[in-house]
């Protein structure tokens, strides 16, 4: 990355809600988000999101698309991966004691290969959907995962239209329950070697950095629990909800991962959460 662009892109990510944006999108990366979303999350202003957002696509660190009547902006990843190139190895000049954080993948993580992997599930209220993916890849996955799940406001207990959704699909859900992510991150949790957020409430949520430098992706769906009509139509979409993760838990598991280095098995990851919600 030549200096003025490079010079460009830190003094438009020198503002703190510029920042913040930017910082939100690559949470879903490599997808986009429509501003309404981005607003909610952040509580900034429409008017006021959309100067930002401006400014950070003319510095070319975002790029937006048109899709339906909805526009989505996403990180532009190329630049950014050359932002950060040109911050260690240019102006950092690749000095092994900067270099720390940048080669913790390389060095502290173990080859994704002959190995029994753990995976965390995240959506907001750990009642359906992660609970979903985490009896899924239990079954699906069998000893070469540790299936974990939580939520960033977990409720009480798993809504009952799931339970009965995993119990018809053969899962055992004694185990179940709803928990908090704090039970992760804390002293003697396990290290995760995936992180996945399956709804978009969650991914928008900050979150510190997991030690160990798991591979992250998004995989959103929406809630069936913000289903309405009729018991049977909203144990449909529990159901439909529920085929949705068993597709992209099912792509996951059949990785072969001893084949794969983490860019390329970040690529799958990604390409996992655009597969369609329904056949």
């Amino acid at each position: 990355m030549e200096q003025n662009a490079a010079a460009t892109a830190f003094a438009t990510l020198g503002h703190p809600d510029r920042l913040a944006v930017f910082r939100l999108l690559m949470r879903f990366a490599p997808r986009g988000v429509r501003p309404t979303e981005i607003a909610a999350a952040l509580g900034i202003k429409a008017n006021t999101l959309s100067h930002h957002l401006a400014d950070l696509a003319g510095a070319g660190l975002v790029l937006v698309a048109r899709q339906g009547r909805s526009l989505y902006y996403r990180v532009d990843l190329p630049v950014t991966e050359a932002l950060i190139g040109y911050l260690a190895l240019d102006v950092g000049r690749a000095r092994p004691d900067l270099m720390t954080a940048l080669r913790g993948s390389a060095t502290e993580v173990p080859p994704m290969a002959n190995k029994s992997f753990n995976v965390l599930f995240i959506c907001s209220g750990n009642s359906a959907r992660s609970l979903f993916a985490e009896a899924l890849l239990r079954d699906l996955g069998g000893a070469k995962f540790q299936a974990f799940s939580a939520g960033t406001r977990p409720g009480s207990t798993p809504n009952p239209f799931a339970l009965d959704v995993l119990a018809r699909n053969g899962h055992d859900i004694s185990g179940l329950r709803s928990k908090h992510l704090s039970e992760f991150q804390r002293p003697g949790a396990p290290a995760m070697d995936f992180v996945f957020t399956v709804c978009d409430t969650a991914a928008a949520e900050e979150c510190p950095p997991w030690p160990g430098q798991p591979i992250s992706g998004h995989w959103g769906l929406p809630d069936p629990v913000q289903a309405t009509g009729t018991e049977a139509e909203r144990a449909l979409v529990f159901a439909e909800t529920y085929g949705a993760l068993r597709r992209r838990i099912a792509a996951f598991a059949a990785l072969p991962f001893a084949r794969l280095d983490r860019a390329a098995l970040q690529s799958r990851v990604d390409a996992i959460g655009t597969l369609p919600e329904k056949d």
